[in-house]
């Protein structure tokens, strides 16, 4: 009897913890999951939902159920956008206030400069972790390459990290002939050095990785999944079975394109009818080609879209596995490309990096192959140029790397439980929005410190309201948002933005000479395409934007060039 009476206590407590912890278990088990997938160098109109011929249906669904984020904007490459996309605070702060691979002397060892994702900010992924979210990683880091920089040391439960910032996409690159010129990829299965499968296409295995880990995850606990693609940056190589769907297309050349994606975007609402582009540079006449020169630049155009192509394909795979496993409903899925098209001339392995160009003979020892009919195989290495890349960034001016709208107005869109979807918001949002938004929907606060040490505040702002409908702008109209890279400029404020260029022809990370360019003022509302320069009948406009940076760079430590000089509208 007294046993009996017991065992009823027992059960009766028992069943009172249970149902005093069921609203937390409760509000745990609703907590969503979030699936954060990054492009590398994908254009503006590249996908079906911005405009794009090429095959994305996947993609497109998540968008067309979601919000498409038009007014979305990040540094002009990828690491300080990555920076800032895990932290919600400014790349200067956080270790890349320019690429590693960028470092000038008068850089070097200042704060903020230290070429990987420093201590001073918690990501995203740390401050979930803590609060019980699973942590996976796979794809492109670029935010350091040692074992205490790696994503395992920054928050990342599992990873499979390709370290640097590019690789062959099939994974023959790992030995001393590509080191001897400076562009030897190397990985990381959690905090230890692994190798890639060579033969393995990048977006096949890391579509494969993430599905692994996602399978793998616990059904009681949410998780937080960063898949970060290395397509389409270049090298441009892609599967021959799918380049082969786009034979003939790109005939007719960058310009052909460039038009028909801008009236695409018309049709969808995604540009005001009335917009005019901004022009394209350092492009030629596709008719001033030979017949030999066209043949490679479609071809050209033809591998990037295979990458983009099979980009979705494994988007799609990965869409699959969530929804097989009873995930996808819950998931918030945040897709994003880090900076503009990429417009620069690749034409070599080593030609761009420290040691130099590489000699016949080291080209020779790492099989490079650059003929017609080897282009987009592993042993090819190309990027697109200028004329392609500006017909994804229209009708913005210029592309990856530079502070002009090619360089840093990206495609973005956020589809998932909780999201009023079906729409197009125009509102201005930033890459260091990412962090809060997660933490708000997680409903984990950021804090001031973290194992006893403070941590940068978020700059960023979420986008929560904006997505459930509530409201139409994060930001208000006084709000100023800064830009730095290799010694351009630009700032924002409501629809006003100054932009600081160096001169033309100059390459955007080239740090040698004098400080020669001017500060230019634009209207995007009117003149998104940055084409009218209004700084000189608005001068009192562009003396507050340009105030307004310099408070932005003194209170983010940029490193600005000694004695520069710096006209204003001149």
């Amino acid at each position: 009897m007294k046993l009996s009476k017991l065992k009823l206590m027992v059960a009766a407590a028992a069943a009172a913890l249970a149902f005093a912890a069921a609203p937390e278990a409760e509000a745990a088990g609703k907590r969503p999951n979030f699936l954060v997938i990054v492009a590398d160098d994908l254009g503006y109109s590249d996908l079906g939902a911005f405009g794009g011929e090429i095959a994305t249906p996947n993609l497109d669904a998540i968008a067309r159920r979601g919000v498409r984020l038009t007014g979305f904007h990040t540094a002009p490459t990828c690491s300080p956008t990555r920076s800032m996309l895990l932290t919600g605070a400014d790349n200067h702060e956080v270790g890349l206030g320019t690429m590693a691979e960028a470092l000038t002397p008068i850089q070097q060892g200042r704060p903020g400069y230290e070429g990987y994702l420093n201590d001073r900010a918690a990501t995203v992924a740390e401050l979930l972790g803590d609060a019980g979210y699973q942590t996976l990683m796979v794809g492109k880091w670029h935010l350091g390459l040692t074992e205490d920089r790696s994503p395992a040391a920054r928050g990342f439960q599992k990873s499979f990290a390709m370290l640097q910032g590019l690789h062959n996409h099939y994974g023959e690159n790992q030995n001393e002939a590509w080191a001897a010129i400076d562009e030897q990829s190397t990985y990381r299965e959690g905090r230890a050095l692994t190798t890639y499968p060579k033969g393995a296409y990048s977006s096949d295995y890391f579509a494969d990785r993430m599905i692994g880990f996602l399978k793998q995850t616990q059904p009681d606990k949410p998780f937080f999944a960063y898949l970060t693609f290395t397509a389409p940056h270049w090298p441009l190589q892609a599967p021959a079975e799918t380049v082969a769907k786009y034979k003939g297309r790109y005939d007719a050349g960058p310009e052909a394109l460039r038009l028909e994606r801008l009236a695409r975007q018309k049709a969808l609402g995604l540009v005001r009818a009335d917009v005019q582009p901004h022009a394209p540079v350092d492009v030629p006449a596709w008719n001033q080609l030979t017949a030999a020169q066209r043949a490679v630049e479609a071809r050209k155009m033809e591998i990037y879209a295979g990458m983009v192509d099979r980009l979705d394909q494994n988007v799609g795979r990965v869409i699959e596995a969530l929804k097989e496993t009873g995930q996808f409903e819950n998931t918030i899925i945040i897709f994003l490309s880090d900076n503009g098209a990429e417009g620069g001339l690749r034409d070599a392995p080593g030609a761009h990096r420290a040691k130099g160009a590489a000699t016949p003979e080291q080209l020779k020892a790492v099989g490079f192959d650059n003929s017609l009919e080897n282009l987009g195989r592993a042993t090819s290495y190309i990027g697109y140029g200028p004329g392609w890349a500006q017909a994804a960034t229209a009708p913005s001016r210029l592309f990856k790397g530079f502070t002009t709208e090619g360089g840093i107005h990206t495609v973005a869109f956020v589809a998932g439980p909780g999201v009023v979807g079906g729409r197009v918001s125009d509102a201005f949002l930033h890459v260091t929005d990412v962090t809060p938004t997660v933490l708000e929907y997680a409903g984990v606060a950021h804090p001031d410190t973290r194992n006893g040490k403070p941590i940068l505040p978020l700059e960023g702002r979420s986008w929560q309201p904006l997505l459930e409908g509530k409201v139409t702008e994060v930001r208000s109209a006084t709000d100023i948002v800064g830009w730095e890279l290799f010694f351009q400029r630009a700032v924002r404020q409501g629809d006003w933005k100054a932009v600081y260029l160096p001169p033309p022809g100059k390459r955007p990370y080239d740090a040698r000479g004098g400080d020669e360019g001017r500060w230019e003022l634009f209207n995007l509302k009117d003149d998104p395409a940055e084409a009218k320069d209004l700084a000189a009948v608005n001068p009192e406009r562009l003396q507050a934007l340009v105030a307004a940076w310099e408070a932005y760079a003194e209170k983010n430590g940029v490193v600005q060039r000694p004695a520069a000089t710096v006209a204003q509208g001149r």
